[in-house]
């Protein structure tokens, strides 16, 4: 009788565990839970991109380079600890500045504009970690880097978009590119734009009125799988060419918000115009061509949604992607822009359980995004999964790129006259 009794219970419990499981459908989901809180002490405006160098997890926050709005940056920097927590409780004076490559004139070939690391890939190949490729949004404007009929490249200031410091400032155009260390970031040499959207592509007056970008492509997070770099990203231009006399508000929407777009790995040393699109069944765009962003991620017109053009559209942008061992499925988090300038007090969180991104539509299949955080009368922004100073994170060596039960949130948070890099929250994974 009390075996029967205990396989009874045992069947029972079983029973509510199968129950719960199917209530949730198996969906991943993340609980937010307060901790101690972390205020990181250097400029981030991006993407953290990271890596483990040894037994040494290196950060790459900042901005580098030239730029006439805000004036040219050296915030571009590394620091160094023996486990994340440790590396983001840096102080300032921690952080050093990696030997970058010069901005050239704008005519020239080169370097153009201001860079921010959003991603960092490590060869696999090289034993000693210290080969890496940064993933890097780049801005420009007319002045820095104008159009040139030869090569169809560039900018042309007429009837040009207001930027975020007044009537006088022009708005930027962000592209996507990659940087080489061979001595695990001390310093970069310059590789080229590997995806980007031209000068017939840029929305104009007097249809643009966000105060933000022209056009063009950002704001990436990028992951290694099969072979491939996947470079999630912001699509911010005209889905075709722009004319303002057939401007469409809902042509605009229908090619903007996430998108997705891969680079074999080995194209990395040379990945100038490499990268190829989603056209809505395979990896077949041109770098520099249209292609369909992911539609789950898409805000319906009748929900708000809208183009990125207009100061009240509301959209998904600047993911951060990882894959999750815990949960065996990739993770997105996002902001939300929803209102003049992008701005949001929220943020979303994704989930895709393929961990084959090549097959099928397999990297574009995310469910609907979900509210993870919102701080009324704050601005959130650059959201992103870090891992903790646990036995397990360090010995795994994870990164923001790949992640376990238990990570730290980190996020920008503007409010009133401050601005912080800043975690309050953990997070825990589960099914």
């Amino acid at each position: 009788m009390r075996a029967i009794e205990l396989n009874s219970f045992f069947l029972f419990v079983l029973a509510l565990l199968l129950s719960a499981f199917y209530m949730n459908d198996g969906k991943p989901k993340a609980v937010l839970v307060e901790s101690e809180k972390f205020y990181f002490n250097s400029f981030v405006d991006c993407n953290m991109a990271e890596a483990w160098i040894g037994d040494t997890f290196r950060i790459f926050p900042g901005k580098y380079g030239e730029d006439p709005l805000w004036g040219d940056a050296h915030d571009l920097k590394f620091a160094d600890g023996t486990n994340a927590d440790e590396t983001f409780l840096n102080k300032p004076a921690a952080f050093r500045e990696p030997a970058m490559p010069p901005n050239v004139k704008p005519t020239e070939d080169g370097l153009h504009g201001a860079v921010w690391f959003e991603t960092v890939y490590q060869d696999k190949k090289d034993a000693t970690g210290k080969t890496l490729y940064a993933v890097y949004h780049n801005e420009n404007y007319p002045a820095t880097f104008p159009y040139n009929a030869a090569t169809g490249k560039g900018y042309i200031y007429k009837d040009w978009p207001q930027g975020l410091t007044g009537e006088k400032t022009p708005a930027a155009v962000c592209r996507i590119g990659i940087m080489k260390s061979e001595d695990g970031g001390r310093s970069w040499s310059n590789k080229g734009i590997f995806i980007e959207d031209n000068q017939p592509r840029m929305i104009l007056k007097p249809h643009n009125t966000s105060v933000t970008f022209a056009g063009g492509v950002g704001d990436p997070s990028a992951v290694a799988q099969g072979g491939y770099l996947y470079l999630f990203y912001g699509e911010y231009g005209y889905p075709e060419k722009y004319d303002a006399a057939n401007y469409n508000a809902q042509t605009e929407w229908s090619g903007q918000c996430i998108s997705v777009a891969r680079i074999a790995i080995s194209d990395l040393n040379n990945p100038a115009g490499k990268a190829k699109r989603w056209d809505g069944k395979a990896f077949t765009i041109p770098y520099d061509g249209t292609g369909k962003p992911i539609a789950a991620i898409q805000i319906p017109l009748s929900e708000g949604g809208g183009p990125a053009s207009s100061p009240t559209s509301k959209f998904y942008w600047g993911p951060s992607v990882s894959w999750n061992n815990y949960l065996q499925c990739w993770v997105m988090l996002m902001a939300k822009s929803e209102g003049t300038s992008w701005k949001g007090n929220s943020i979303y969180i994704s989930f895709n359980k393929h961990a084959d991104l090549s097959a099928g539509s397999n990297a574009q299949d995310w469910s609907k995004p979900e509210l993870l955080l919102q701080k009324p009368g704050h601005i959130i922004w650059y959201p992103s999964l870090q891992p903790t100073n646990s036995a397990k994170d360090i010995h795994e060596k994870n990164t923001c790129l790949q992640l376990g039960a238990e990570a730290r949130l980190f996020y920008k948070d503007q409010y009133n006259d401050t601005s912080v890099y800043i975690s309050a929250y953990k997070i825990k994974f589960e099914y």
